[in-house]
């Protein structure tokens, strides 16, 4: 008789790589020889989807193997699958430096995960160039709570930033089609999913590579038709929309559709006219502020952005140049990250010669600036009333529910905690209720549930704690 072996999942990253997570979850759960649990103690099987894109992620990433090589070496565990983009990039390294992982999956093969798990495989690293490029008929398991899932787009991405090695792991941009993200949305507004988050390496591009005559108009020919047709959708938002090809029909859907939130997500990465050039970024300084100046004209926008300080030759003028700038525009959300060489990319061949304390401290002004613009915009919230998606309990404050308004995206924003009248219904995470909001911090919200009959879904995820 067969026993059927437990598996837990540690998904890594960002939203893109836990969409491969929820394929290989969907894979291991058609298999009756494995059984998903959500916690390593119980499982006889772990398996690592890695990020490797920056140091801070390739240090999480190790010291998760090492913890689950530690529980193997303890008799905690039989076996320790890795996969993902450090799995891509360093296989060969990790195979040598971690003998006790049994195998080695990469961006592309992270499908043969249940031959992993049997150890089926011929080589212990099965790696292959570029990335798997799933399909509406892809098993995959949602574990996001609530009502949204991440849906992918493209996989890769064709560009050349200096700093970046994602197109040297996950390969160049290939796009799924339209028909195949519509039907996908579709399916999941079917099971009862209200916000489905588009997500991609480079958004802007997508569908250039399926067809090149398409000249910058395949992505708004994919929102317009998920506003017209995925009916069961309230929410469609948008990740990672980079400045090159941001169409004026594109800013035109963002102001005017139903579904598409006014939210955007864009990758500056600075505004110094040397820096940007010396990055290979598309786009120049006085187009990006054109731009904002577009974006800035949709009534309530949500404009997110993120920068990088400490780039080779960053001066204190140049620096100084992006501090105003952030300071004038007032970005509803930033992200800063101080610059790493990655081995492999251009930039990487440039004296990296910002001093450490100096690339932390720059980051620390930049975000200690940004906590009070975002406390003031929050400020703004009070006294308002907004629809908010109940995510469910809220995972720092256990008495207490949270949801997102249209201007928080799940896992990267802030949150919304939430009370409720008790003499109107109770939501259930899922649920889209209006929300009174009567305080704020620099990055979350406070208010009360308006008590009003909410959309009920009553769909229960399933949720595997993915990390």
């Amino acid at each position: 008789m067969t026993t059927t072996k437990r598996v837990h999942m540690i998904s890594l990253g960002c939203p893109k790589n836990r969409v491969d997570s929820e394929v290989m979850v969907g894979l291991i759960q058609k298999d009756q020889d494995f059984t998903m649990v959500p916690d390593a103690d119980d499982a006889d099987i772990v398996v690592v989807n890695t990020c490797g894109f920056i140091d801070n992620a390739k240090k999480e990433s190790i010291d998760t193997i090492l913890e689950m090589v530690d529980l193997k070496e303890k008799g905690l565990l039989e076996k320790v699958v890795v996969t993902g983009c450090l799995s891509q990039r360093y296989s060969d390294e990790l195979e040598v430096e971690l003998p006790e992982v049994d195998t080695f999956l990469g961006t592309k093969t992270f499908t043969e995960i249940n031959r992993a798990l049997r150890g089926e495989l011929d080589e212990k690293s099965y790696i292959q160039p570029g990335s798997f490029l799933m399909s509406n008929e892809s098993a995959r398991t949602n574990t996001i709570r609530g009502g949204t899932a991440y849906l992918k787009i493209a996989e890769g991405c064709s560009r050349n930033c200096s700093f970046c090695i994602i197109p040297s792991i996950r390969g160049k941009q290939v796009s799924r089609t339209i028909d195949d993200v519509i039907a996908e949305a579709n399916r999941l507004g079917e099971s009862g999913i209200k916000e489905v988050v588009l997500v991609a390496q480079d958004m802007t591009s997508y569908g250039i590579d399926l067809d090149p005559k398409a000249n910058r108009n395949y992505l708004e020919r994919l929102l317009k038709r998920l506003d017209k047709e995925a009916t069961n959708i309230d929410w469609v938002r948008l990740l990672y929309m980079y400045p090159w090809n941001f169409t004026d029909e594109l800013v035109e859907i963002f102001a005017t559709s139903e579904r598409i939130l006014p939210y955007v997500d864009m990758p500056l990465q600075h505004i110094n006219r040397r820096i940007l050039k010396s990055m290979r970024r598309n786009i120049q300084r006085d187009a990006q502020i054109r731009l904002i100046e577009k974006l800035r004209e949709i009534p309530d926008l949500i404009l997110r952005t993120t920068f990088i300080v400490g780039y080779p030759g960053e001066t204190e003028e140049e620096f100084m140049e992006l501090y105003e700038w952030v300071k004038e525009v007032e970005f509803d959300r930033v992200g800063v990250f101080t610059y790493s060489p990655e081995e492999g990319t251009y930039a990487a061949t440039l004296e990296d010669d910002v001093p450490e304390e100096v690339k932390h401290e720059r980051r620390e002004r930049l975000m200690t600036l940004q906590q009070e613009i975002s406390l003031k915009k929050n400020k703004e919230w009070v006294g308002t009333t907004t629809e908010v998606i109940v995510d469910g309990i809220s995972e720092e404050h256990e008495l207490v529910f949270e949801g997102r308004h249209y201007g928080q995206a799940p896992d990267i924003d802030g949150v919304v905690y939430l009370s409720f009248d008790y003499g109107g219904k109770m939501p259930t995470p899922g649920d889209i209720v209006e929300v009174e909001i009567q305080n704020a911090t620099e990055y979350d919200l406070v208010g009360i549930v308006i008590p009003e009959q909410p959309i009920n879904l009553d769909k229960g995820n399933l949720d595997f704690s993915m990390n």
